[in-house]
């Protein structure tokens, strides 16, 4: 018998048609995330007109949807950990795209917020999976451009929840949204069924004798050599079939790394759910600036959150984490002050929000990034999962200061400057993770006689 290491494996193959594949699909998952965790908000007035309501009414919607997307953070990838990443994958595809139809045909705001706050357990899952998945497959000089592609994916449904909003509400209701958000990820398990391989370290880890690892191992480099007697090992060098136990990610020297990760996850997506939802109206309410005026501004900022991402996952394959994260973050914080210093009509403003959005979606890409490889195969989805879902508590409890800064009048400087205290502080506690995401050299699969 002898033994074959799965990852080195995978990092030194040249990225090939099936890479590019993996990418493409895992890209669409993130898409029909972003699209369909967004589409609420942007067309919460018409649900409302629609359903015999004032907008007010949407209050119920929006907490049932993020308890139900805190739920599934928490649920899902562990799943994902114990059956297989695209077991799960299209699971949850194919609950959530069922869930969304049905929520199409609501006829109340009680039904429809329910409804939602379902769904969301089987959307939060998705991100998490998909870029484990994508991950465990990727070379490793190319892994963070890949995941960070992944993400622009993510915003780019974001931007598209917004296009769907003008462009069909108007001539086909609210409920057209949903159709195409219902439709997507029903479309997307179909392709996950016929074109997505499981995770060959998910497998590895599980059973190291596993008969779908050679074909798998064969399709992502077909002149490879293999004899039936290999044993398969992760990248962790475990050849246990073990089930993945949540209290794993902090063993093995992860406890601090995952404390520290948890924390910067509650300020980072907390701090991105209270701009999302306040920072309009802090401008029209507390600078006289329209919302109108500053939602054209605001659509132009999704270009800099692409390249922020793009090029967090360029410099990520380069650039020791725990050094380029934090800089992002305090250049976030800097951005956040200036957005409250500089006019509104001053032409420097765009850039300034151009600046902010890509920090602010850069890091918040980083962050996931890092995780990928503070975490091994066995433990991933879990890692990542729960990380988000503290994430996502931190977007339930953060955005309560925008109430807070309005009925307390604070001037916009003043708001923001407490705003920005938020992203300087995820900075410093990136700073203080261990290094176990630092790169390792990538080397050849050398079997060894066991």
């Amino acid at each position: 018998m002898t033994t074959f290491r799965v990852q080195d494996f995978i990092d030194g193959q040249q990225s090939r048609s099936i890479h590019f594949r993996i990418l493409a699909i895992c890209t669409f998952v993130m898409f029909v995330d972003g699209f369909d965790i967004f589409l609420v908000g942007k067309i919460a007035p018409a649900i409302a007109r629609g359903l015999g309501e004032a907008p007010a009414a949407m209050t119920l919607v929006f907490f049932l949807q993020q308890i139900g997307l805190a739920i599934g953070a928490f649920v899902a990838p562990p799943l994902a950990d114990r059956y297989g990443r695209k077991r799960m994958l299209v699971a949850c595809s194919l609950a959530f795209g069922v869930l969304t139809l049905v929520a199409s045909m609501a006829t109340t705001i009680t039904e429809f917020a329910i409804i939602r706050g379902l769904s969301g357990i089987f959307l939060s899952g998705g991100l998490p999976m998909a870029i484990s998945l994508l991950a465990e497959h990727s070379p490793r000089a190319r892994r963070g451009v890949f995941i960070s592609i992944a993400f622009a994916g993510y915003s780019a449904g974001g931007a598209a929840g917004g296009a769907a909003a003008a462009w069909l509400i108007d001539a086909y209701g609210w409920q057209s949204g949903f159709w195409l958000g219902g439709v997507m990820p029903l479309l997307g398990a179909l392709v996950m069924l016929l074109a997505l391989p499981e995770s060959v370290q998910f497998l590895a880890s599980r059973n190291p004798a596993d008969r779908r690892i050679a074909p798998i191992l064969r399709r992502l480099a077909p002149g490879i050599e293999l004899t039936g007697h290999e044993v398969f090992v992760a990248a962790d060098g475990s050849s246990n079939a073990q089930k993945a136990r949540l209290l794993d990610i902090f063993r093995g020297g992860r406890a601090r790394a995952t404390a520290v990760l948890w924390m910067a996850c509650v300020l980072s997506m907390g701090t991105i759910a209270l701009m999302a939802a306040w920072l309009p109206t802090f401008f029209q309410e507390m600078a006289g600036i329209p919302i109108q005026r500053f939602a054209v501004l605001a659509m132009l900022g999704f270009f800099g959150g692409l390249v922020g991402t793009l090029t967090m996952g360029w410099l990520f394959d380069r650039i020791r984490a725990s050094r380029l994260i934090p800089a992002y973050y305090f250049g976030l914080a800097g951005m956040i002050l200036m957005l409250s210093i500089v006019p509104f009509e001053a032409p420097f403003f765009l850039g300034a929000l151009l600046a902010y959005n890509f920090f602010q979606t850069g890091g918040q890409t980083g962050l996931n990034t890092m995780m990928t490889r503070i975490y091994p195969a066995s433990m991933r989805s879990t890692g990542l999962g729960w990380a988000g879902g503290m994430g996502r508590i931190g977007g339930v409890i953060l955005p309560l200061f925008g109430g807070l800064a309005l009925a307390s009048h604070f001037s916009l400087q003043t708001t923001l400057t407490i705003i920005a205290v938020l992203p300087l502080t995820v900075g410093l506690l990136v700073l203080m993770i261990p290094d176990l995401a630092r790169a390792e050299p990538v080397s050849q699969p050398k079997p060894a006689t066991a």
